[in-house]
């Protein structure tokens, strides 16, 4: 190869390093990250192959699940977990935490799984707690098992105050806080300070619920937030999965979810945790990261 070939070559493969790094989440005041709980789905991979998606893909925070189990699950410790971060450049921002928090006989027992878990985020510098409801069943809540479950999450959201955290609640189908009523009474009945909103769009869009007028509502206690599509047509409440999509696929607004963040100067995580990756985990990051780049980022980085 001539010596004007080779620098052609090169400049060429410059110019399409610089493109493909164009193409990442830009990860300024919107920081994205993914969920672990996706890989549950395929045959078991090192952990380290989640890490590298990460990584090619600009999704560069994980939201654990399935703690503490999730160390043995993988065969690895956590000072290897934050090993094998530091050498790729992206980092454990959460955990999945959920416990009876409307059994206030169990209050102690929640509170010492928050603590362990929040100990462990600390040693990753994270700052964040994301806090799932109960189950539900097969009725709603009652007034004394939701009320119960607001004081539990005030006790977590002070207890993470503590440690230099903050807690906030993450909506669900199946949970007891669902509907937008719920949602709505669960802000009420806590205390700002203490507990936040962490919400999952998917699943307020499942429940019949506005999105954008639902973090419009709440948008000053918005702590990060869940970002997956979702349809509501052929919904199966019990079987919810295969109604959520890649970022795009589905109905929700998110250029004016992306307005409502823009409004408030929101500097945290999105997390796109997907249910269900039709082509797998790589390319479902990397179709949500070009609907990142060309749909949300000129409206709010």
């Amino acid at each position: 190869m001539s010596q004007i070939t080779r620098r052609t070559a090169l400049a060429g493969l410059a110019g399409s390093l610089v493109h493909a790094a164009n193409t990442l989440p830009a990860n300024r005041n919107v920081k994205w990250a993914l969920g672990t709980n996706l890989w549950n789905s395929f045959p078991r991979v090192p952990f380290t192959d989640i890490l590298d998606v990460m990584r090619d893909t600009g999704f560069i925070g994980a939201r654990i699940t399935q703690f503490p189990q999730i160390l043995q699950t993988y065969n690895i410790t956590a000072a290897q977990m934050q090993k094998e971060c530091e050498k790729r450049g992206v980092q454990i921002i959460t955990i999945s935490f959920n416990g009876p928090t409307h059994i206030a006989a169990r209050r102690g027992e929640v509170l010492d799984n928050a603590r362990r878990a929040m100990t462990f985020l600390k040693e990753f510098g994270a700052e964040r707690l994301v806090v799932f409801p109960p189950g539900r069943g097969a009725n709603p809540p009652t007034e004394d098992e939701f009320k119960t479950m607001c004081a539990g999450f005030n006790e977590i959201g002070a207890l993470a105050n503590s440690m230099g955290f903050r807690a906030g609640l993450h909506n669900h189908l199946n949970e007891m806080v669902e509907t937008d009523d719920e949602v709505d009474r669960c802000m009420a009945m806590t205390d700002p300070k203490l507990f936040h909103f962490s919400p999952d769009v998917a699943h307020l869009h499942m429940a019949g619920i506005d999105v954008v007028k639902s973090l419009e509502k709440h948008k000053h206690r918005l702590m990060m937030a869940d970002y997956k599509d979702a349809k509501r047509e052929g919904l199966v409440r019990k079987a919810y999965v295969p109604n959520t999509y890649d970022l795009g696929d589905g109905e929700i607004d998110f250029v004016g979810c992306h307005r409502v963040l823009k409004s408030v100067n929101f500097k945290s995580w999105l997390c796109a945790d997907l249910d269900i990756a039709r082509k797998g985990p790589r390319v479902s990051y990397e179709r949500c990261g070009q609907y990142v780049v060309s749909k949300l980022e000129p409206v709010y980085k």
